[in-house]
């Protein structure tokens, strides 16, 4: 019996009906572009959810994480309300809201007795939230037979965190933890939802893409990320498109001056000339990893690090932290860095060649000590499963 598994039986006095395992991810291009329909490529992370789960017939919904020191919340079904807070910090919020999201989509969801855990960092910008959606919705369609596919388990964790949660987050998060594979980043239309599997093996190139953990936390619920999303939602609505994604890189300085010629406030100009040119590194990006050519692959560290200068500079959400990753980062040899997530603070991805990886790690937490921030987590991005049944 696994551990959680124990753990749950201990804490309920029967074993679960099984375990599953939802990763966490990190985005390597792709940023603010997926709630304006444009493009991400995210990959999944070892660090995962795990829920040991039963089904219940009563109407009672009974959570526990084994990372609070908290009882166990108990809950109605039939009680759940959107933008309420349930346990310690809120975090019960995501699995309550994902059996909310499942019961408003008309599936008969007549409870149940979760207990979780995670390695998923939480405020790193590695999707700790979306982890814990997604192996709660994983494990009630199985119990209940839902017949649901990922795609569609992740649209109702996305659900979850928007309406109930209160977090108007795009839906890569999501996509990223149920559909990923072992061995490739995914490339992700935030349109259609379709995806395509792309290999990643940097390894095989002589590559590491490391992730730099600032341990800077951020809170995504506290307006800033609305205000970035009403933005780049006000920027479609003058240049006549249902959303930035409809604007052709090619006609960006025609929509910037068009934007500048209706007086809208200079930030909306700054958000969209980041959507527009960062789903235009994405689409150079799969181009690059498309030849499988080695020199090919080490050129997407350029584009890296001018995804990192767009999200400083225009969308406004990078940290003294994540500036100092990156220029101490490309300072002592990587091929490109820059900021991953939803920004101030959490993490950033540094590619380097695997020779330089102890050096710029090692430099990178000198400069942290050296300035006296706190000193950051440094671990390789290995891409790993999606959303499965562990036991």
């Amino acid at each position: 019996m696994s551990v959680v598994a124990a753990q749950f039986k201990d804490l309920y006095g029967y074993e679960p009906a099984g375990v599953w395992a939802a990763p966490g991810r990190v985005n390597l291009i792709g940023e603010y572009t997926d709630f304006n329909e444009g493009f991400v490529m995210p990959l999944a992370l070892p660090h995962t959810a795990v829920a040991a789960v039963a089904r219940r017939t009563d109407g009672v919904l009974r959570l526990h994480s084994a990372d609070i020191d908290a009882p166990v919340t108990e809950l109605r079904v039939d009680d759940l309300t959107p933008l309420s807070t349930y346990g310690q910090g809120g975090w019960a919020a995501y699995p309550a809201g994902v059996v909310w999201a499942l019961r408003a989509a008309g599936h008969a969801i007549t409870g149940a007795d979760l207990h979780l855990a995670s390695t998923v960092p939480t405020g790193a910008g590695l999707s700790s939230s979306a982890a814990l959606e997604v192996v709660t919705a994983y494990a009630l369609n199985e119990l209940f037979d839902l017949g649901l596919t990922g795609p569609e388990l992740a649209v109702l964790a996305q659900r979850a965190e928007n309406d109930f949660v209160g977090v108007p987050c795009g839906v890569m998060d999501q996509m990223a933890s149920a559909c990923a594979t072992e061995g490739h980043a995914l490339h992700l239309d935030c349109r259609d939802l379709s995806t395509r599997q792309v290999p990643f093996d940097l390894p095989a190139h002589g590559l590491q893409l490391l992730v730099v953990d600032t341990r800077v936390k951020h809170e995504l619920g506290d307006g800033a990320y609305a205000e970035r999303r009403a933005g780049c939602e006000e920027g479609a609505r003058v240049l006549g498109v249902s959303h930035l994604r409809d604007v052709p890189y090619g006609e960006l300085d025609a929509a910037l001056a068009k934007l500048e010629q209706a007086q809208v406030d200079e930030k909306v100009v700054r958000y969209v000339r980041h959507v527009v040119t960062d789903d235009h590194r994405v689409e150079r990006t799969i181009a690059l990893l498309d030849t499988g050519e080695s020199s090919d692959v080490r050129a997407i560290g350029p584009i890296l690090t001018d995804g990192h200068r767009s999200l400083r500079d225009d969308l406004r959400i990078s940290c003294p932290e994540l500036d100092l990753v990156v220029a101490t980062a490309n300072a002592a040899g990587a091929l490109g860095s820059r900021m991953t997530g939803g920004g101030f603070g959490g993490s950033a991805v540094v590619l380097v060649e695997s020779a330089d990886a102890d050096a710029v790690t090692k430099a990178v937490l000198t400069a942290f000590e050296e300035a006296g921030y706190t000193v950051p987590r440094v671990f390789p991005a290995v891409p790993s499963p999606g959303a499965h049944r562990v036991a």
